[in-house]
């Protein structure tokens, strides 16, 4: 019976190929571990320059499309619209989506070697960073990747449940992720009603007492990471005033001519808002009952405990630092030996992501958190290649992870056609994988099953006049396909 409804799911890729009786598929057999920006990216580049490659794309969930669902804040619709783009891939006859298959439990590396030509790692970058500084167990510290987790509906975060109860919240970072946190914190409840913020985060977003959002960065406002688009949300945003201190503009109005654009855009829109608001913004912000506030030149040393919340964090001891050299968008910093205590009851850390190695065989480089290899060229395993985040380690944006993923694509291609990757001997591809996951019970979801978990999402969010309503069980996803 299991056989049946596996066989089931795998003959509804349609327009994908058909179940075939023979034990191999001509032309060359790719497989792409991650159906994230990079796994498509590079899969739209092979099957659009290699015209007999198929082209496999597992994934551990049942859901397509990685950071661009979980990852993308709510309130920024238009950067999804490449998904529109991931499903013209998706749904060309030679690439088949497989979701719910784990690298490294449902299917191993040697097995994808044993099955494709090549095998191409995309999977992310989706673990967290820590400071490894005293306190940092103390309740209500949280990755502000699980935050946005929970925000964005992603498995596994749902249940993450921050504490909203107190008026002050630190940030520790201060690239778009932070930002991100930020505005969602701040912003309008009516303003988020009207996205696709999952319905728990929403509730409790609606009940939050928090009116004060600290971002703080060890470096200068010349090296902030965010970008324009992002700060523009924060000065504009209703019911919540921009908060600078002043000292930590000095000599960035000096420096400016000589920065490159879009950063000198950025740096004179910073400057500006610390040094001279325009009047709109300072007519607004009279009446602002939130604040978002960044802090320059600070680093966490250390947290401190609330004296009323037994177990959890009541402040960060911030170290004071100081830019080292002329200065420069790239500029280190060293620690003063000044301190500063700033009082909190919520810490979110974003600062950066690292990730980890699926499969035992994979070499790994733990302290960078990125597979080992040389322009996408697995180490020791030939015919492996990596992409993405797990290949250079958390860069960039989506347009980046673009550009990294075609220049990978050319390289395989490369390979394929210069005879590197010979890809003249038969090799089963998915045909023998189809059987390895039914023989384990594993319930593979295809693309067409993909569009059931979309359109029930589409219906439930338009009954509640929200774009969509993400379903954030993997067992309920796989009820829907069931279904």
């Amino acid at each position: 019976m299991r056989r049946a409804s596996t066989l089931c799911s795998f003959a509804k890729g349609a327009p994908l190929r058909l179940l075939s009786t023979s034990s191999t598929r001509q032309g060359p057999q790719v497989c792409v571990v991650g159906a994230g920006p990079a796994g498509f990216y590079v899969t739209q580049h092979l099957v659009k320059t290699l015209p007999e490659a198929n082209v496999d794309i597992y994934e551990k969930l049942p859901v397509p499309f990685g950071l661009v669902r979980f990852g993308v804040a709510p309130d920024h619709p238009e950067v999804k619209n490449v998904i529109n783009t991931f499903t013209k891939t998706a749904q060309n006859p030679r690439v088949r989506f497989v979701g719910n298959v784990s690298l490294g439990k449902d299917l191993s590396l040697q097995e994808l070697q044993r099955l494709y030509h090549a095998v191409i790692l995309t999977y992310g970058a989706e673990h967290d960073k820590s400071l490894g500084i005293p306190g940092e167990d103390l309740g209500n510290i949280l990755s502000a990747r699980r935050f946005v987790g929970w925000y964005n509906g992603q498995p596994g975060d749902e249940n993450l449940n921050p504490d909203l109860s107190t008026d002050t919240v630190a940030v520790l970072g201060q690239g778009n992720v932070a930002l991100d946190v930020a505005r969602v914190l701040l912003a309008p409840i009516d303003y988020l009603k009207s996205t696709d913020i999952t319905a728990h985060s929403l509730e409790a977003l609606s009940k939050s007492q928090v009116k004060r959002v600290m971002l703080i960065g060890r470096r200068g406002p010349v090296q902030a990471a965010f970008t324009i688009k992002e700060l523009r949300e924060m000065l504009k945003m209703e019911g919540c005033k921009s908060v600078f201190r002043q000292d930590d503009f000095k000599g960035v109005q000096e420096f400016l001519p000589s920065v490159a654009r879009p950063r000198k855009r950025l740096t004179e829109l910073l400057a500006q808002a610390a040094l001279d608001p325009k009047a709109e913004w300072l007519e607004a912000w009279k009446t602002a009952e939130r604040s978002f506030e960044p802090i320059f030149y600070r680093s966490p040393a250390a947290f401190l405990p609330s004296s009323s919340k037994a177990g959890t964090v009541g402040a960060v001891k911030l170290a004071v630092t100081e830019l080292q050299g002329e200065m420069s968008e790239t500029q280190g910093v060293k620690n003063t030996g000044a301190f500063e205590d700033v009082k909190c009851g919520l810490v979110l850390r974003s600062i950066g992501y690292k990730g980890l190695p699926a499969d035992p065989d994979i070499p790994f480089d733990s302290k960078s958190g990125v597979v080992r290899n040389s322009k996408g060229r697995v180490e020791g395993l030939p015919g492996v290649y990596c992409g993405g985040w797990l290949g250079t380690g958390p860069v960039g944006v989506i347009v980046n992870t673009m550009g990294n993923a075609f220049e990978l694509g050319r390289l395989i291609e490369g390979d394929i056609k210069d005879g590197t990757i010979n890809a003249t001997t038969a090799k089963p591809g998915y045909l023998e994988a189809a059987k390895i996951l039914d023989n384990k019970g594993v319930q593979a979801v295809s693309f067409k099953d993909w569009e059931k978990i979309d359109q029930e999402e589409q219906n439930r969010g338009k009954a509640i006049d929200k774009p969509r309503e993400k379903i954030v069980s993997v067992s309920e996803m796989l009820k829907v396909v069931a279904n």
